[in-house]
């Protein structure tokens, strides 16, 4: 029998349960459930992850639908619980959906929500500042200084690399890789352009070889399935200058850490900014000792506004599933969503296994 968990309640006396296995930033999704007679029960153990066990006791005997978080395994024992509790959703707290087995969750009618569309440009910024970052040594040079180690200006003293004149390559050049690509390049050319200077130019590389070799900065946004597990390994970053700066803020996997901390070793003028790792929470043996490494603890989606409205979005599509509300027709178009001077429409954010399930979409 699962232990016990530590819960918050509220509206006790809601028709619906659902449980938040996280508390989450903000108070409208709250509100938003109870006001739709929802009794909502929020995780309050002192854990960073859940495990199984924890997620079972939570569900308990009677849920109508979860808001889980990408750190959780939900898989076959987790959907089945679910659906024998009487649940039809869960929604994932996140835009990613690795750690969600869908076809178990197909195989047992329970709709998976997720939160595409809040999440772009904050990850963009992110991945725009670890380039920069790692460009102009800032966090070495912060270390330094807060060390008492600067006494006075030296020729030498952190020179790091200039941007301007570079290329920048993109993996994975969807929502948020182009608007990464945005704010590196696209602004900065109109500015240069005004100014009377060469207007900077972009093409689309042939294959992913030639941005590897070409790029003198690299940013990596693709999804994580079997084909972008380790893109970037040992031949690869062999093939990279070595004076160049690689970034992620995907998923931990898509790097082969291993090969990443030996090639950070034999060429220290190559950098990496990292927000993701291969095994989160934890960082392979020598990546935290590598002065050419920025690592930050997955941070990408961290804005007050991307955040909040996260558990906006996640609590939506658990709420508009119990209620039998249709699937959204544009995941990505959430402003209508989380306009809090107007109640969101009646439909489900975002259902990635709508179509599987024959879930309706909505004519809105």
């Amino acid at each position: 029998m699962a232990k016990p968990v530590q819960i918050e309640v509220w509206n006790p006396n809601g028709k619906y349960r659902v449980v938040s296995t996280k508390s989450m930033p903000g108070t409208r999704w709250i509100n938003l459930l109870i006001q739709q007679d929802c009794r909502l029960e929020i995780c309050t153990e002192k854990k960073t992850i859940l495990s199984v066990d924890d997620i079972l006791a939570l569900i308990g005997d009677r849920c109508d639908g979860v808001i889980g978080q990408l750190t959780e395994d939900w898989g076959e024992t987790l959907f089945s619980a679910l659906s024998k509790a009487g649940g039809k959703a869960f929604s994932n707290m996140a835009v990613g959906y690795n750690n969600v087995d869908v076809e178990a969750a197909n195989k047992y009618g329970v709709a998976v929500g997720n939160t595409p569309g809040v999440l772009t440009e904050t990850t963009a910024e992110l991945a725009a500042s670890l380039s920069l970052a790692a460009a102009r040594r800032i966090v070495e040079a912060d270390e330094f200084m807060r060390a008492g180690k600067y006494e006075g200006w030296l020729p030498h003293l952190f020179v790091g690399n200039l941007l301007k004149g570079q290329t920048v390559g993109v993996i994975g050049a969807g929502r948020i890789g182009s608007a990464y690509a945005r704010m590196m390049v696209i602004t900065y050319g109109q500015f240069l352009k005004a100014n009377g200077e060469q207007p900077v130019t972009w093409k689309r590389a042939s294959s992913m070889e030639e941005v590897l070799q070409e790029a003198d900065v690299i940013s990596l946004h693709p999804i994580l399935d079997k084909t972008t597990y380790h893109l970037v390994n040992k031949e690869r970053l062999a093939l990279m200058k070595k004076e160049a700066i690689l970034v992620n803020c995907s998923r931990g996997p898509v790097v082969d850490e291993v090969a990443l901390v030996e090639h950070l070793r034999e060429n220290p003028m190559f950098r990496v900014g990292l927000d993701v790792f291969e095994d989160e929470p934890y960082m392979k043996p020598g990546l935290a000792d590598m002065k050419n490494a920025v690592v930050v603890p997955h941070i990408a989606s961290a804005s007050k506004w991307t955040r909040e409205g996260m558990a906006t979005l996640a609590a939506l599509n658990v709420l508009g599933k119990i209620k039998g509300y249709p699937i959204w027709s544009n995941p990505n178009s959430v402003e209508p969503f989380l306009n809090e001077n107007a109640s969101p429409p009646a439909a489900c954010p975002s259902i990635v296994n709508s179509k599987a399930l024959g879930l309706p979409a909505s004519k809105l």
